[in-house]
């Protein structure tokens, strides 16, 4: 079992290592999301000045808003550019020769793209958003800690499960540019969809009541709005089990989906380039 798992174990520790050099990239990013996450928690402190019994408090609002600044990159909003490269030059012709299951290959590099580049800008925004804002004076304005330990542990948990899901989706989309020859229209349509859906952009609880059932049930919600509602206790005792049961659920269905159409996709495999 060990030697089967070691090619795929490999790929993600060369990945993971590859994307944790790029050190200014991730300063950068992480200074645009301060910015954005100032910009959205002024914006939500003057909506909810006029706010009638809003759906979740300010503070949590807040926290969600800082949470979604941090783990920004975890969101697959955009298809791999290696992937994207392979598919121009016809190089992507190679990944059938490997002797491995290339689903689960393209996943754990997903996955690795998943983890190291949020984990480059999550710690330093946390850290400014939960420490250095307290200390400057704005303690309403920061990012306060989880709701409680059981709150703090799901969360954790919830984190494991963001990170399947977003592999789950990101090998999806890679699979679509490869049957469609090109990365740009999965990029516009679906990364401008998980966007909005996850929560990204602005809470799920925010927006009309008349949506809410289809927000919680489909399945980017479980990218960033799960966690960060268990996060904040928004979702607390059986409902939050209830969110992390979703979670699962749509891991299992994408994948399941995404292995399906790699073996159909690759089987009659079009290549452009060379």
């Amino acid at each position: 079992m060990g030697t089967a798992l070691r090619p795929y174990q490999a790929v993600f520790r060369a990945r993971f290592n590859l994307l944790l050099q790029y050190r200014a990239a991730a300063f950068a990013g992480f200074v645009t999301q301060c910015w954005w996450g100032a910009i959205k928690v002024m914006v939500l402190t003057a909506f909810y000045r006029g706010a009638v019994d809003p759906p979740m408090t300010l503070r949590q609002a807040i926290d969600y808003i800082w949470l979604a600044q941090a783990l920004l990159t975890l969101i697959p909003w955009s298809v791999d550019p290696d992937v994207a490269r392979m598919v121009r030059s016809g190089d992507v012709g190679y990944e059938r020769l490997r002797p491995l299951d290339t689903y689960v290959f393209w996943y754990a590099r997903a996955v690795a793209r998943r983890t190291a580049t949020p984990l480059l800008r999550a710690i330093p925004m946390v850290l400014t958003a939960g420490v250095l804002l307290p200390l400057s004076g704005a303690p309403e304005w920061a990012l306060s800690p989880p709701a409680g330990l059981t709150a703090g542990l799901l969360f954790a948990l919830s984190l494991v499960f963001v990170v399947a899901l977003a592999a789950a989706v990101a090998v999806l989309m890679e699979i679509t540019t490869v049957a469609a020859l090109s990365e740009r229209g999965v990029n516009m349509i679906v990364g401008g969809v998980i966007v909005v859906l996850s929560g990204n952009l602005v809470p799920l609880p925010l927006l009309p009541d008349q949506f809410q059932l289809f927000l919680r049930l489909q399945p980017f919600a479980g990218l960033m709005d799960t966690p960060l509602r268990i996060y904040s206790g928004h979702l607390a005792g059986p409902d939050a089990l209830f969110a992390l049961a979703r979670q699962t659920f749509w891991v299992i269905v994408l994948a399941a989906v995404g292995r399906a159409a790699m073996t159909r996709v690759m089987a009659r495999l079009q290549a452009q380039g060379g």
